[in-house]
Parts: structure tokens; C-alpha cells; sequence
């Protein structure tokens, strides 16, 4: 305990100087602290309460809409939204949440999790809630395939541990073993599920048990949707939460949980986004927030503006779409997303991911695992392609069937205004990448400065 009691008080002095020097650094009281005490997490102190939230696609979106419920309910909550999500991050998070006796100042951490990390972070964090909210292919160079990511994660969560797990994911409602209680939320077959994949990737198409070819009662997207083998006893679990009517019009979802039927206002009619709202009032109810509470703070929450924004300029809408570089699964649903949407429509693709190419080469095989056909469609009128990789991206699309009359790319990325019409009735969709946000915002002024001044 010496070490860690050293390594703590460093930690907490180096954060002190951080802040005097006027320095960020959130990661690095935590790897100072890691260097002299590599168990420090197991050490600090920790709130009663912990759910920790991982998976490949959602995770911070609904940390950060869980972190705000819990807030709004009352609680005293610890968050990594500043630290970061690995171990090194987290550990800073419960630093800034501890007195100078090493005890919590909180009632409860909402602790986002980055997948890899579960092995050094779930054992030493112990929470008493794991939620999960889906496992897709992502970047290949770092996390490889799904099932690798599922086997890190497994061999991680203690056995206390509870799991909320989505039931429509066949690969993440499998997490876990019989001594873990199991939570499942899920959305009941919408009109526009089919009963077989259209997209080009879908991970689980066999039976995990006995390698028979999985039946699908309804498919929502790749692996999402809800299945059974016809040869043995394997099938998507029952859920306990699940949304059972998508009132688009009125945008209300209702969630039927425990026989009892409650209404609540959508906060995006994104099928990523009902996921997300699914998700965290199933915790919120899980974490023994009132029914009539949760209901409450959900209508009155909303998606942060670095996920998704709207703009309307003289008639114009302005939609800034996230959309994860070398998340196929993610770009997929964005672009089906977009086509659905009533209307006429202009993209931006601001979605290269020059932060990879900092550490080898950006891989750009992803580009062929996602469904770049979404965009053929009648409804968008151009498609302008910015960044470095423009050139991958228009061949990509090329391929996809587009017609070479509705592309344009400018590898300088102050020019991509130049490529729009900013038409009245016409909608621009700018779909950026993590790394590429203060790109698309300054994208998004020059569209706004141009339709002004037109």
C-alpha cells in the first residue's frame, strides 16, 4: 500500500501543476500514477456504485446521456468524459473524484470503456454494472474481428458483475457466463426489417454451436436483428426492455419493461440512436431510478452537438453527421440513414482518418467492407469528397455505382464549398470522422458564410 499511497499523492500533485501550468495532459497524472503503482486502479477508492459502458459503436453516446440522467436524478457522478477511455484515463477520472484521504466524493462512476482495455480495467475496477451496447468490425489494424474483441472482453468481467446486453446483437448477448446476472434490452421488428442481410458484412451467419446456417425471424442490419438455428437450441435471448412501437411522426418511441408500458420522446430516429436511448433507461431502471424520474429525464435530454447537429440557413439545412474512419458498420448506417431521409441531398465525406496515418500508414480496407452503394440513390443529388484520401473515396463510390457526374473531390478541404449548388429545398449532410471535427465545423461556416452572402 505504500506504493500506491505514493503514487497517488504524486498523481494528485502532477494534476495540481497540470492545472497551475494551464496544461491539459488528462491522461498523464494517470500514467505517472501507473509507473510507480501498476495496480493503482485496484487501490483508489471508488463509489458504491460503478457502471462501466464498452463496445464498438454508441458507448459514448450513451455515457454521456447516462452520465447526465444520473446527475439530473440527484447523484454525485464520476465520469471519464475529460480522462479518456483506457485504463491510464480512468484511473485519473477516480483520482479527481477522491479526497485527500483517498476516499470517493460520489455516489456512483459512469466509466466509458474502450473494448481493449477490459483487461486491464474490468478486474481492478470490479463494476457493479457492465453494460455493452454492441461488437462490430472496426478499425482491422487494431482490433482485428469482432470475435476477438468479444473473447478480450469475456475473459475480463468478473463474475459479480451485471450485464445489460443488447438482444438484437448476437455477438455481444452472448457475453458472459451463467454466474453473471444478465440484463437485455432490445427493439421489437420495425416495418422496414427484412429477413436477410442486404449489407455487405455480416459476421454471424452460422450457428456459434453447431455451425448450422442461422434462420433470421427479422434482420435490422449486418448481424443486428433477431435469429435461431433450426438444428440445435441457439437463438437471440429474450429481452427484459424493449422498444416496442417507433412513432416517427410524433417521434415517441414506447418501451414496454417488467409487463408495464411507458412513452417517451425520441431523441434521433437514427436506429443507432434508439439503441442508445434503450440502453441507458434500461441502466437508469437498473440503477433504481424511478420510473416517472427516468421519464422526465429523458424527454428532456438530448444527442451532444459533437455527434449530431442541425442547422437551417435561408432554407437550407445543414445536417453534421458523425461518422466513425474505419467503422464500416457505423458509415453504413449513416449512409442508409441519409438515403431514407424525405428530400433532396448534398454530402460531404470528411471522413479520412489522418490520425491513424500519424502511427503507419491510414489502412483504407475498410472502404470495402461498407456500404458505399446506400448512396446510389435518386435523392442525392452530388457527392463532395475532401481529404487527403479523396481520391480512395471516389473510387470507392465509383464502384458503389455512382454516377460519375454527381462526384467532385478536392484534396484541399477549404475548396469543398466550391463543389456545392446550396440549392433552397436541398439538405447538406458534412460526415466527419472523429478526427476530422474541427475540419467539418469550419467546412459547416464556409457553407453557412456562402448561402448568406449568395
Amino acid at each position: 500500500m505504500l506504493r500506491f499511497y505514493i503514487a497517488f499523492y504524486v498523481a494528485k500533485l502532477t494534476r495540481l501543476l497540470l492545472n497551475i501550468c494551464r496544461r491539459n495532459g488528462t491522461q498523464v497524472p494517470g500514467k505517472v500514477a501507473l509507473v510507480i503503482c501498476p495496480d493503482f486502479l485496484k487501490y483508489i477508492a471508488k463509489p458504491e456504485k460503478i457502471i462501466a459502458i464498452t463496445g464498438t459503436n454508441g458507448k459514448t453516446t450513451v455515457s454521456n446521456l447516462l452520465d447526465d440522467s444520473l446527475e439530473k436524478a440527484g447523484m454525485k457522478v464520476i465520469n471519464n468524459r475529460l480522462g479518456g477511455n483506457i485504463l491510464s484515463g480512468i484511473c485519473v477520472s477516480f483520482l479527481m473524484g477522491t479526497g485527500f484521504t483517498n476516499k470517493s466524493k460520489a455516489d456512483i462512476a459512469v466509466i466509458e470503456m474502450d473494448e481493449r482495455s477490459s483487461l486491464k480495467v474490468l478486474p481492478n475496477m470490479k463494476p457493479t454494472y457492465l453494460l455493452c451496447t454492441n461488437l462490430f468490425r472496426d478499425s482491422i489494424r487494431r482490433n482485428a474481428h469482432p470475435e476477438f474483441i468479444f473473447d478480450i472482453i469475456n475473459k475480463a468481467i468478473p463474475e459479480d458483475t451485471k450485464l445489460i446486453l443488447n438482444a438484437d446483437d448476437l455477438i455481444s448477448s452472448q457475453l458472459g457466463t451463467e454466474k453473471n446476472e444478465k440484463t437485455y434490452f432490445s427493439i421489437d421488428k420495425l416495418s422496414t426489417d427484412l429477413t436477410e442481410s442486404i449489407n455487405i458484412i455480416n459476421d454471424v451467419r452460422i450457428c456459434p454451436k453447431c455451425s448450422s446456417k442461422l434462420k433470421y425471424n427479422y434482420v435490422r442490419y449486418h448481424h443486428i436483428g433477431n435469429a435461431y438455428c433450426p438444428n440445435c437450441n441457439f437463438k437471440s435471448p429474450d429481452s427484459d426492455y424493449r422498444i416496442t412501437k417507433v412513432d416517427y411522426e410524433n417521434k415517441l418511441i414506447e418501451v414496454e419493461a417488467n409487463g408495464n408500458k411507458s412513452s417517451y420522446k425520441m431523441l434521433s430516429d437514427s436506429i443507432f440512436n434508439l439503441y442508445n436511448m434503450i440502453a441507458v433507461i434500461t441502466a437508469l431502471d437498473k440503477l433504481g431510478i424511478e420510473k416517472d424520474k427516468v421519464k422526465e429525464i429523458i424527454d428532456n435530454e438530448q444527442i451532444a452537438e459533437t455527434r449530431y447537429k442541425k442547422e437551417e440557413i435561408n432554407g437550407i439545412k445543414i445536417i453534421k453527421h458523425l461518422a466513425k474512419g474505419q467503422n464500416p458498420i457505423a458509415c453504413s448506417c449513416v449512409f442508409d440513414y441519409i438515403k431514407k431521409e424525405s428530400g433532396k441531398k448534398e454530402i460531404v465525406l470528411l471522413i479520412y482518418d489522418y490520425f491513424d496515418a500519424k502511427e503507419t500508414s491510414e489502412s483504407i480496407i475498410w472502404l470495402y467492407d461498407c456500404d458505399f452503394e446506400f448512396l446510389n440513390d435518386d435523392s442525392i443529388d452530388k457527392i463532395v469528397i475532401g481529404g487527403p484520401r479523396c481520391e480512395d473515396f471516389y473510387l470507392r463510390l465509383l464502384i458503389a455505382g455512382v454516377p460519375k457526374e454527381k462526384l467532385v473531390y478536392f484534396n484541399d478541404t477549404n475548396e469543398i464549398v466550391d463543389g456545392l449548388s446550396l440549392e433552397k429545398g436541398k439538405d447538406v449532410y458534412v460526415l466527419y470522422d472523429v478526427y476530422t471535427d474541427k475540419v467539418a465545423n469550419d467546412v459547416c461556416n464556409k457553407i453557412k458564410d456562402k448561402i448568406v452572402n449568395s
